[in-house]
């Protein structure tokens, strides 16, 4: 008797979809003699191959990110803004998981463990990081909705802001002076952020981050997702046993504090806003099986639509669009190919306090050690007219999101509209056994 030689799904997708894919096998019922030489079948039942899985993902984008990143600590997500369809789900340094198929090396495994790359860690879902200032549009948004601030009004920067016997700092060390929504964003200044985030709260902050994605599992089917973490005064209290302060609110509405998010999640929430605020989910898998029997895998046409106002979505977008203009964060990796531009967002995630010292010193990323330098954020959508795709670039460590994240993002922006792949949505599939 001879047993059939299936390949089985271990991980991701191959995983999910095993049964699917590994088919049934045949057999075969033979008479043979003394020593043990067939005689005659007496019976066969063919084996059926497997069905096969279509992937939303496109190849020629997901090879020229990969190029782009190297052996970078990253995570970049893109998507269809409309459909939810991920163009692209690349997190680096990559590994060949087929060094496992037949036992991987102690050395090797090691290696791969002991990597402050972290290889294993998928970035896209598994990784929660503070999302940075490329959370500040939620807060915005939901400030403008809640009527505690209007586009014009203006706050004053001068650096600083102080709640009771604390300060909280600015990034730019001098402030930025009179700030309105716009201008905010674009120069993504911390002190206008710190007070409309305060008089918002921290209860309605949190329940629009959740609109936006972050907070929830989107079940991609590969396994390993990450929830993150929208804090709140209950978790708080569960967690901790102590009551929210006000200086939590602060830190929550730069994207800082206890606030974690994925890439994955921070593309969806890119994708809301740039299409109107319909709440598209994402998905990897286009469609199982073939001909008559593909069966879609995306949800009829129709997502719910958030609740807001397209003139406050207005002033959001036009704050992102200025963020790649002149004085803007992300000037320097402004898109403008062919007359198509994008519009984004920076962040700079710190993972460390700093003290009083450094600010004075005004100490350099690049002259830190690798792991005490800031996370790097990027988001973006493309064209700014009528928006196909969402991006959302992390590079772990990378020291600021203008300097690091942003240029990743153009060029990952550049290569839907012109290099291999220009059609997402061709993509990769997998063939049943």
């Amino acid at each position: 008797m001879s047993l059939p030689g299936f390949k089985l799904g271990k991980r991701g997708i191959e995983r999910s979809y095993d049964r699917t894919l590994r088919g049934r096998a045949g057999s075969s019922r033979v008479e043979v003699n003394a020593y043990g030489r067939t005689i005659r079948e007496l019976a066969r039942t063919e084996g059926q191959s497997g069905d096969r899985i279509a992937l939303t993902l496109d190849m020629g984008l997901q090879r020229a990110i990969y190029q782009r990143l190297g052996e970078e600590a990253a995570g970049v997500v893109v998507m269809d803004v409309e459909m939810g369809d991920i163009y692209a789900y690349v997190s680096t340094p990559a590994y060949d998981p087929n060094s496992f198929n037949l036992g991987i090396s102690r050395e090797n495994w090691q290696a791969l463990l002991h990597d402050p790359r972290k290889p294993l860690v998928d970035k896209c879902t598994s990784g929660q990081y503070p999302p940075g200032s490329v959370f500040k549009m939620v807060v915005a948004l939901a400030a403008l909705h809640h009527g505690i601030i209007t586009p014009e009004k203006t706050i004053y920067c001068n650096g600083r802001h102080r709640l009771g016997d604390n300060v909280w700092h600015c990034w730019r060390r001098g402030g930025h002076g009179a700030m309105n929504m716009e201008d905010a964003l674009a120069r993504s200044c911390d002190v206008y952020f710190y007070q409309v985030a305060y008089e918002l709260g921290i209860e309605r902050i949190a329940q629009w981050a959740k609109s936006f994605g972050l907070g929830q599992v989107f079940d991609l089917e590969i396994g390993g997702e990450s929830k993150g973490l929208v804090p709140t005064p209950g978790w708080k209290m569960a967690m901790t046993g102590k009551p929210w302060v006000g200086g939590e609110t602060l830190n929550v509405g730069i994207g800082q504090g206890a606030l974690l998010a994925t890439p994955l999640q921070l593309a969806v929430m890119t994708s809301r806003l740039a299409n109107g605020g319909h709440m598209v989910r994402p998905r990897l898998v286009r469609t199982v099986g073939e001909g008559v029997r593909a069966q879609a895998t995306a949800p009829e046409n129709g997502w719910p639509r958030l609740d807001f106002s397209a003139d406050h979505l207005a002033v959001i977008k036009r704050g992102m669009e200025k963020v790649l203009e002149y004085r803007g964060t992300a000037y320097l990796s402004r898109l403008d190919l062919d007359g198509v531009k994008m519009a984004g967002k920076t962040g700079t995630a710190q993972v460390r306090r700093i003290t009083q010292e450094q600010r004075d010193n005004e100490t350099k990323q690049d002259e830190l050690p690798w792991q005490a330098r800031h996370h790097a954020w990027f988001v973006a959508y493309a064209p700014l007219e009528k928006p196909r795709y969402a991006a959302c670039v992390l590079i772990e460590h990378g020291g600021g999101g203008s300097s690091a994240a942003a240029p990743v993002a153009r060029d990952v922006m550049a290569q839907t509209e012109t290099g291999p792949g220009q059609s997402p949505g061709a993509g990769s599939a997998y063939g049943g056994q």
